[in-house]
């Protein structure tokens, strides 16, 4: 399977809007509960601003994008450089197990190289088997549980 890696490009847009509309959706995120527009637009003009430490890359095959990479770099307590946080990653459903996936963290780790982190992680759903079939084959599971608690404006 012939597919090319590269960073988001603001004409991705009409093509991106699928693949991350799809990414909600594989976790709930649509219907009643799906994201505000208002995120995913601000999400999106995130990639193309300087300054924001979030990027995009997608995964292109015959001009047609089939997958996304979200992440982003911060910094930890733990190490001197940075870190990169591999937040999102979806590729089309009737690609998966082709290595797109395998190939989209493959390019965080260069960009993670390249920005000089020391880390790149991530999470994902238990119930997530094709995933974490892929994740144990290009990371170790360290054993941490995520807690999470959503905070009203304040």
């Amino acid at each position: 399977m012939t597919f090319l890696i590269r960073p988001v490009a603001a004409q991705d847009l009409a093509q991106w809007l699928p693949l991350w509309q799809g990414y909600n959706a594989f976790y709930g995120r649509e219907g009643a509960t799906a994201l505000p527009e208002e995120i995913t637009r601000i999400t999106w003009s995130r990639f193309f601003n300087p300054v924001e430490p979030v990027f995009a890359a997608v995964a292109e095959q015959e001009g047609r994008l089939v997958g996304l990479v979200h992440y982003l770099f911060h910094r930890s307590t733990t190490r001197i450089e940075p870190v990169c946080y591999l937040q999102d990653l979806f590729t089309e459903p009737g690609l998966r197990g082709k290595g797109v996936g395998r190939a989209l963290i493959e390019f965080v780790y260069g960009q993670a190289q390249l920005a000089g982190a020391s880390r790149v992680y991530w999470q994902t759903h238990t119930t997530n088997t094709a995933g974490r079939a892929l994740y144990d084959k290009v990371a170790g599971h360290l054993g941490f549980i995520v807690y999470s608690k959503d905070i009203p404006p304040g």
